[in-house]
């Protein structure tokens, strides 16, 4: 015999929970049910006490709480099915949360569905999970709520989150080339620092001639690798930590964020792809009727950069003051004479939202278009610069021996 512990519901509708005994669920269901008990989970008493009793330590180290950006999608998408086949919504919650294979999400998804008893909505009980349903998506469901168009909301959701894991996805994608170059390009160089260069050194100190300078400045710097690894080490790992705790501070990320989109050739994909997620999300609250004002407030915590968060709420401030969206949008400085047309059309045909959504449609495909042409265009250039490397090695560890044997040419 095995004590389980069930949630379910009396004849009158009320929220009950306890223990049994029972030698199976299923067996614990039937006698739930004949005593007026409608089961909606049973659970085995030892299973949620282990699972309560995990350290956390042991579940970080684990990634037993970390929740991917595809389960959610997963969950959104199943959400907007399951409201628009009829389910209630506390059976959508229980189905999924029995089915899901991620134990994060279904830990979260059982306290949702115990505040659901406990008669909390479905949107406040999301919002108590800040680090799972951020800002945007609990007022999306308050607005389908609100509304009695919840399955629309949850479609809307799936389109953002789909849109805002392909935009991700992208700008690895674009970053993963150049960070694997340089990755490697920095391998080899340690590699010939401490290992190949000192073994030329011994070479060089028999010859008893003096050497160029720049052999001079390579045999320095090899040395001190050497002899000071652990100063390079420990000097590198508290940059990481000042640099972690810089960008920590509000200054320090706008700076940052700011900083990163003037960057040569990734600046300008990463400045398109923060258009597009901020078109994207933007139009997305618009035809889920939320209010504008309502609307730049959710975008900014969504856009992923300090620099355009601080920009729409400037915009949004210019809103509340009454100005018309055109012209909040050219004085931001952040959107080209393209897109501020668009808005100008959509404002004079009462489109807004459908000239926002085309404005991220098209930076969407420009992304895609660039990061499959970044490669063309960053190969060349790390190519000129690991030549330029490689033959200031050759000339500094070759250099001596050329004027020796010219020397010895010389002598004869």
């Amino acid at each position: 015999m095995e004590t389980y512990e069930y949630i379910g519901r009396n004849g009158r509708g009320e929220a009950m929970r306890g223990t049994v005994e029972s030698g199976s669920a299923q067996a614990a269901a039937i006698w739930l049910t004949e005593a007026g008990i409608f089961p909606v989970s049973i659970r085995a008493q030892q299973e949620e006490q282990k699972a309560r009793t995990t350290p956390e330590w042991l579940k970080r180290l684990t990634g037993e709480d970390k929740i991917r950006p595809v389960d959610l999608l997963l969950f959104t998408r199943q959400m907007g099915n399951m409201v628009r086949a009829g389910l209630q919504i506390v059976e959508a919650i229980d189905g999924f949360q029995k089915s899901t294979g991620s134990p994060g999400l279904s830990r979260v998804l059982l306290a949702v569905r115990e505040d659901l008893d406990r008669g909390l909505v479905l949107s406040n009980a999301f919002a108590k999970h800040p680090l799972v349903f951020d800002e945007f998506y609990v007022n999306m469901v308050k607005v389908g709520e609100g509304t009695g168009r919840l399955q629309e909301a949850f479609q809307a959701l799936y389109q953002q989150i789909e849109f805002d894991r392909q935009i991700n996805q992208r700008i690895k994608k674009a970053t993963r080339y150049p960070t694997f170059v340089i990755t490697a390009l920095g391998i080899a160089i340690t590699i010939l620092t401490v290992f190949v260069i000192p073994t030329f050194a011994k070479t060089y100190e028999a010859m008893k001639v003096e050497l160029p300078l720049l052999t001079r400045a390579l045999l320095a710097t090899s040395r001190f690798a050497v002899d000071y690894w652990w100063a390079v080490l420990l000097a590198l790992a508290a940059l990481h930590y000042v640099f972690r705790l810089f960008l920590r501070t509000p200054e320090g990320r706008y700076a940052w964020d700011k900083w990163k989109l003037h960057l040569p050739v990734i600046g300008p994909l990463l400045m398109k792809a923060t258009i597009a997620r901020f078109a994207r999300t933007f139009a997305t609250a618009l035809k889920a009727n939320v209010p504008i004002v309502t609307a730049f407030q959710l975008v900014a915590r969504v856009v992923q950069n300090a620099f355009f968060e601080d920009r729409i709420l400037q915009m949004r401030k210019s809103i509340e003051r009454g100005e018309v969206l055109s012209r909040v949008m050219r004085t931001a400085e952040i959107f080209s004479p393209l897109e501020l047309q668009l808005i100008s059309v959509g404002e004079r045909t009462g489109e807004v939202e459908r000239a926002v959504d085309e404005i991220g449609q098209l930076y969407s495909e420009d992304v895609e278009y660039q990061v499959d042409q970044l490669s063309q265009t960053v190969e060349p250039v790390l190519l000129a610069f690991m030549g330029v490397l490689v033959l200031l090695l050759v000339l500094g560890v070759f250099l001596p021996m050329w004027d020796l044997g010219q020397a010895t040419l010389h002598h004869k």
